[in-house]
């Protein structure tokens, strides 16, 4: 019986999904080997085929094919949601006669490659492609995660999955083990160093996004020794983060903040100091990938916050978004990413104690480098009295793939200075800007860059003080907590009555929350006092 499956699955496919899959000749075939163009090794890419009416033929027995889908479901295996898949530098596959166009990519480093190819009766068309590099940005120290990937794993799973990784141009991939009310989903073996899988080519570290609800939003917490979960508190977030930090583990807001009253639930937890990063770019929310209303926001009260990115694989991409009971065909492992400077050579310990310091950019395409008198971001200044700084920004792009467009120094919020192509020294390719500043009070600053559609960069704050006098702003402190008091005053309105609905469940913890938003309140009141 089992053989029969074997030989029907592929007619059935090819009878009810004519546009994603045709029936190969096996007459004919190509047979496809990449490699790297500077260094000529073998490199694992991501593939996609299609024939003159836009059909994808057929999948390799070569692809790297692992069971994934949304809600731990197997949705998918061998293919990608757009129907590409990965290789490792080869494969084979028979075709039926006809033109072809294939395409190959490796991440934001890469450039991406197209080629039409014909194939004839009877013939093997042998396709060498050599990837090339616009940038490499471990040779400067930084190197690239996805902080939100979702697969189940077993040990088993690892050498494929991080094949997948390495697929995208990504030198870590973090699988976040997901829960809600109910349950977990996405199961990681192990956490802590036990959970971490480490090869020249890379790692898989697992991290948790979990507690997660409709009324107080999405959190994530990575590098912990232990996956935490308190299924009878599930809404005392602070009592998770808690926990985390005791496992040596950071805490922070997915999606921006900004979906499933992330603001509400930030609201306690950032301004009680339990929220040490916060997703900054991301493709999840509408207006995406970056979105900085929360960020900024906290970042003004004086709450030093890093950046991180992650794709929320296999749901985000970047493309309509369908909704969550409908596939997005643009899902795709680090369609935005995260990069960490690492002084020396790169492992886990070293890339985990430089995550915590906050010496990270986000980037869903251009390139980024900012130092304030050599400091990373991350890093904090603290000038025993008012006086000079000197900030320098760069920002690095790629003419036909990624075209700079700007670029920015962000103080407070605020464009301090910007620099766009100008057909002379800044150009689509590197623009750089430099900046000596007068520093009066204490203030945050980043630098911030854009390119084509949906292409930015964004870097962690370096945090300025002034006689340790903090890096808050005065002229935004008023209406950003009042902001945070309305935050609070709807989860309080929605505690007032019990909800039927099955997803909302903050009422079953009214007198905790209650407390919390008391002593929430109480912080407000303090910081009005700036």
């Amino acid at each position: 019986m089992e053989p029969l499956k074997f030989i029907l699955f592929p007619i059935f496919f090819a009878i009810f999904y004519p546009g994603k899959y045709t029936l190969p000749d096996n007459k004919s075939s190509i047979e496809v080997t990449v490699v790297d163009h500077f260094t000529k090794d073998p490199v694992a890419v991501r593939v996609k085929i299609t024939n003159s009416k836009g059909q994808v033929p057929g999948l390799p027995t070569e692809a790297i094919s692992i069971m994934y889908g949304r809600n731990d479901e197997p949705e998918r295996y061998g293919y990608q949601p757009d129907s590409s898949f990965y290789i490792d530098h080869h494969f084979k596959l028979n075709l039926k006669p006809g033109k072809y166009n294939i395409s190959l990519s490796k991440g934001i480093e890469y450039m991406d490659q197209t080629r039409k190819f014909e194939v004839r009766e009877g013939e093997v068309n042998e396709l060498k492609f050599e990837m090339k590099r616009w940038v490499k940005m471990s040779d400067l120290g930084w190197y690239s995660a996805d902080d939100h990937i979702h697969i189940r794993r077993s040990p088993r799973e690892n050498p494929l999955i991080l094949k997948w990784v390495e697929a995208e141009g990504l030198n870590i991939g973090i699988l976040l083990q997901m829960g809600d009310f109910w349950s977990t989903y996405f199961s990681q073996y192990a956490f802590g160093e036990e959970g971490v899988y480490e090869t020249d080519a890379g790692l898989l570290t697992p991290g948790q996004e979990e507690p997660r609800t409709h009324e107080i939003g999405h959190t994530i917490a990575l590098v912990a020794d232990d996956f935490v979960r308190y299924s009878k508190a599930y809404y005392y977030y602070d009592k998770v983060f808690d926990k985390v930090h005791e496992l040596n583990g950071i805490t922070g807001y997915a999606h921006q903040g900004m979906s499933f009253n992330g603001s509400t639930g930030m609201t306690m937890d950032v301004l009680e100091g339990k929220v040490d990063f916060l997703e900054l770019l991301q493709f999840c929310v509408e207006g995406g990938p970056l979105l900085t209303q929360n960020y900024y926001h906290y970042l003004d009260l004086g709450f030093k916050l890093t950046a991180t990115a992650g794709s929320d694989f296999p749901w985000c991409g970047n493309g309509p978004l369908f909704g969550t009971d409908a596939p997005n065909w643009n899902a795709r492992i680090g369609n935005v990413r995260f990069y960490t400077h690492v002084d020396g050579q790169f492992e886990y310990q070293a890339w985990k104690e430089n995550l915590k310091n906050g010496h990270t950019f986000v980037s869903s395409g251009p390139m980024i480098d900012f130092s304030i008198d050599g400091k990373l971001p991350g890093d904090e200044i603290n000038l025993p009295k008012a006086g000079k700084i000197s900030i320098n920004a760069k920002a690095m792009g790629n003419i036909s793939q990624i075209p700079l467009t700007r670029l920015e120094i962000i103080a407070h919020g605020k464009v301090l200075k910007q620099v766009v192509p100008n057909g002379d020294e800044q150009t689509m390719e590197n623009m750089e800007l430099h900046l000596d500043l007068d520093v009066q009070k204490g203030i945050w600053i980043a630098a911030r860059c854009y390119a084509g559609p949906n292409q930015v960069a964004h870097t962690t704050p370096i945090y300025i003080t002034v006689n340790n006098d903090g890096f808050h702003n005065p002229e935004t402190l008023e209406n950003y907590l009042a902001l945070n008091e309305k935050y609070l005053d709807e989860l309080e309105s929605e505690l007032e009555e019990p909800n039927d609905r099955v997803e909302k469940r903050a009422w079953w913890y009214r007198d905790g929350l209650e407390e919390r938003i008391a002593n929430t309140r109480k912080i407000i009141k303090s910081l009005k006092k700036r």
